[in-house]
């Protein structure tokens, strides 16, 4: 059977426990939106970090949409598989077309989630940068690039699941990569087969999720009694895990 996690909310609580002993400086936690962003939610908590999102998206091939031919991010270049694009035959026009509507789409998101807030200063901190899984890692790597300028100490990428030829590419230019499962028969599948719930996530969830990580962090806040974001998460996903599957937290399968 191929499926690790139940569903975000116990990859993030997992990869979370793998995170927690490491002695970050001023952590802050990015997520790459949508998906990212629930998986972050539990590592934000343990590290005790401000949650934000860091938008990136795909360039996705002509007619084969989820097969990424490059990728951008946010304040970044555009990133270009050429070998790919040579193989497949996709002029500059078309690739300049394809960028063009992702760009609108990416500046979309920009807005949705993040209504006027700027990214936090990464200056000299800690980033972790947060992903539901790695396919090709273009989008990952995008984001990688784009957050080089804003000078942070270190980068770590933390995801539950990619294949190793993923994890080596990006190690290139992270400082860690904290990969849970490294299948290495990923090929011709999708991040979801190693979720037993890997639903769509709508903005709105994602504008919930980070407004409550910013009122848990507000001065004065109080947690005690109060319902937390992977609370909410928890009651948003029901769970049927499969029969011997540890309880979320209790450590990766």
């Amino acid at each position: 059977m191929l499926r690790t996690f139940a569903d975000r909310l116990h990859a993030g609580r997992v990869l979370a426990g793998h995170l927690a002993e490491r002695e970050l400086i001023d952590p802050v936690v990015l997520a790459l939106p949508r998906g990212g962003v629930c998986v972050a939610v539990p590592v934000a908590e343990v590290l005790g970090a401000p949650l934000e999102v860091l938008v990136a998206r795909k360039l996705g091939t002509p007619g084969q949409r989820e097969l990424a031919i490059g990728a951008i991010a946010e304040d970044g270049p555009r990133l270009v598989d050429e070998d790919l694009q040579r193989t497949l035959r996709v002029s500059a026009d078309v690739l300049d077309k394809i960028e063009a509507a992702e760009r609108t789409e990416l500046d979309r998101r920009v807005r949705r989630y993040r209504r006027g807030r700027d990214l936090p200063i990464l200056e000299g901190r800690d980033v972790v940068l947060v992903d539901d899984g790695l396919a090709t890692g273009l989008t990952a790597l995008a984001a990688l690039r784009a957050l080089a300028g804003h000078h942070p100490r270190t980068v770590v990428v933390a995801v539950p699941v990619g294949p190793p030829s993923t994890v080596t590419l990006l190690e290139k230019e992270a400082d860690e990569v904290v990969c849970l499962v490294q299948p290495r028969d990923f090929e011709f599948r999708s991040v979801g087969t190693w979720y037993d719930e890997f639903p769509p996530v709508a903005d709105r969830e994602v504008n919930r999720l980070l407004d409550q990580r910013a009122e848990d962090l507000a001065p004065g806040s109080r947690r005690r009694g109060r319902r937390t974001a992977t609370d909410s998460l928890r009651s948003t996903w029901r769970r049927r895990p499969s029969p011997g599957r540890p309880a979320p937290g209790n450590g990766a399968s």
